[in-house]
């Protein structure tokens, strides 16, 4: 927009001819002196152009300007709102936590086989096994990654299928006093409200190598051996928010919506910030 030469009138100056501007400021000769000013904010309270049409582009313009200060300001508001939410979140885990270290992979995913796809949800608790080796072979190993932060999903898949469609079952909390180092009988027990049991139906949208990636073979997608993994925090807070969109009844979602928001907080972890799954089967 050319407006060099143009009239305009200013409440304290009186007319003056433009004689220079760019994107941020304007120069305005009057009479004797030029002035200068910040552009295009001076125009509307304090200066006004002649000609119409130039008027009205400059309108535009202004209203342009106005809608990006906006939004700098709405971003700048999202940012210091998200650093609260971060400290609170941190203040928060260290109360809750105290003395554990978080583990950035506390999480465990089980494989459930035909009778424990039923017990796991009638009792809710999963058995980590016997280990069969070592000073302590015959013993119940002991899932000593897992604490108040650790969550465990359960999976399965029918003989018939491949590895890769593993399908999840459903997800829970560990019991609010569980501390793994401390567990001898390597029964795993689910927290008093947060856990969750899917459909066929959804267990059919959620598979587990959507969010799952051995790091050392990218390209695989197997699992020969062992009732368990541990796997990655943020991995676990991806799948709970894919759960809570797949849930269509009220209480189911609100419920969906807690355990995510409970899970979040236990492993500091921001909600806006969480990527996006990047598990083997996106990279196919």
């Amino acid at each position: 927009m050319n407006l060099i030469n143009k009239k305009v009138t200013h409440k304290r100056f009186g007319i003056g001819s433009i004689v220079k501007h760019n994107d941020s400021s304007i120069e305005i000769h009057f009479g004797s002196e030029n002035k200068r000013f910040v552009f295009p904010d001076v125009f509307g309270k304090h200066l006004k152009i002649h000609d119409k049409s130039d008027a009205k582009l400059l309108e535009e313009i202004i209203q342009k300007k106005e809608i990006e200060r906006k939004e700098e300001e709405w971003k700048k508001e999202e940012e210091k709102i998200l650093q609260r939410k971060k400290l609170v979140l941190r203040l928060e885990h260290e109360k809750l936590m105290q003395n554990h270290k978080l583990h950035p992979a506390s999480q465990m995913v089980f494989w459930c086989d035909t009778e424990e796809q039923d017990s796991s949800f009638s009792e809710w608790k999963v058995f980590s096994g016997i280990l069969k080796s070592g000073n302590n072979k015959g013993k119940p190993n002991k899932p000593s990654r897992l604490h108040q932060n650790s969550a465990v999903l359960l999976t399965a898949k029918d003989s018939s299928m491949l590895e890769k469609d593993r399908r999840i079952l459903g997800v829970y909390m560990v019991n609010e006093n569980f501390v793994g180092k401390l567990c001898e009988d390597g029964y795993i027990p689910a927290h008093s409200k947060y856990r969750i049991q899917l459909t066929e139906q959804e267990s059919d949208q959620l598979l587990f190598w959507h969010y799952y990636i051995n790091e050392k073979f990218p390209e695989k997608m197997t699992w020969n051996t062992g009732k368990y993994r541990y796997f990655e925090n943020l991995w676990m807070a991806q799948i709970l928010l894919d759960i809570v969109s797949l849930k269509s009844d009220t209480n189911e979602r609100e419920l969906a919506q807690q355990f995510f928001k409970h899970f979040c907080k236990m492993n500091q972890i921001t909600a806006q910030e969480l990527p996006k799954p990047n598990g083997a089967l996106t990279r196919i």
